[in-house]
């Protein structure tokens, strides 16, 4: 039986793209290509996936009319709660201000969402909660091919988790069908910033038995 074995050079081309991928926030006002967009969209979907279901799902959003309604609604969502946990004005004002901007900047964003639609449904909490974490490392697994799709392609981007915490007002606001379920927010655009972060050897969070 043959199999598909990478070559040397098409493994260190995958661990370059690896290693210098980083989180980018800040970026230039090029927009990214539709190519670029239909490329990263088919990586995510090449994914692996829990019973191969698939249960990712995209909103591309490149209106600034859209982003600009986003931000401003989950920056209230943030001011709301972060007053709740008793922070100065100053810090609840910076934070605010840091994610409308990294929002609305962004000249492309890409809301990964999943849905339990085509999931299993065993009619028990325990399972059914099971089933549901399934498909989000599922969604999680498409969001890393995204992500290294747009680095391999020049691009910055970076995953907010913030989607999470207002899930009903991002569906709201982007009039999402009924099923899909916000997790994360990747901000994409050409880099206008460099980042260098370490990582601690595979070494020390590994163990053999």
């Amino acid at each position: 039986m043959s199999r598909n074995i990478a070559s040397p050079t098409q493994a260190a081309e995958l661990s370059k793209i690896i290693r210098q991928r980083r989180s980018l926030r800040r970026y230039q006002a090029t927009p990214v290509p539709a190519e670029y967009i239909a490329q990263i969209l088919e990586a995510g979907v090449w994914a692996p996936s829990a019973h191969n279901r698939q249960p990712w799902r995209f909103a591309v959003i490149d209106r600034a009319a859209t982003k600009a309604r986003l931000a401003r609604e989950m920056g209230a969502r943030l001011r709301r709660d972060l007053a709740a946990d008793g922070l100065p004005q100053a810090l609840i004002d910076a934070d605010v201000g840091r994610s409308y901007r990294r929002i609305t900047e962004a000249p492309l964003l890409l809301l990964l969402c999943m849905s339990l639609q085509d999931m299993d449904d065993y009619g028990d909490e325990r399972r059914d909660a099971h089933e549901r974490a399934m498909a989000q490392q599922s969604a999680a697994m498409a969001g890393q091919n995204i992500l290294l799709m747009a680095a391999s392609l020049g691009l910055g981007a970076c995953w907010m988790c913030a989607p999470l915490f207002c899930q009903e007002l991002v569906a709201k606001v982007l009039d999402l069908p009924a099923d899909w379920q916000p997790q994360g927010l990747i901000t994409l655009g050409f880099p206008a910033q460099q980042r260098r972060r370490s990582r601690e050897s595979w070494e020390t969070r590994t163990i053999w038995r």
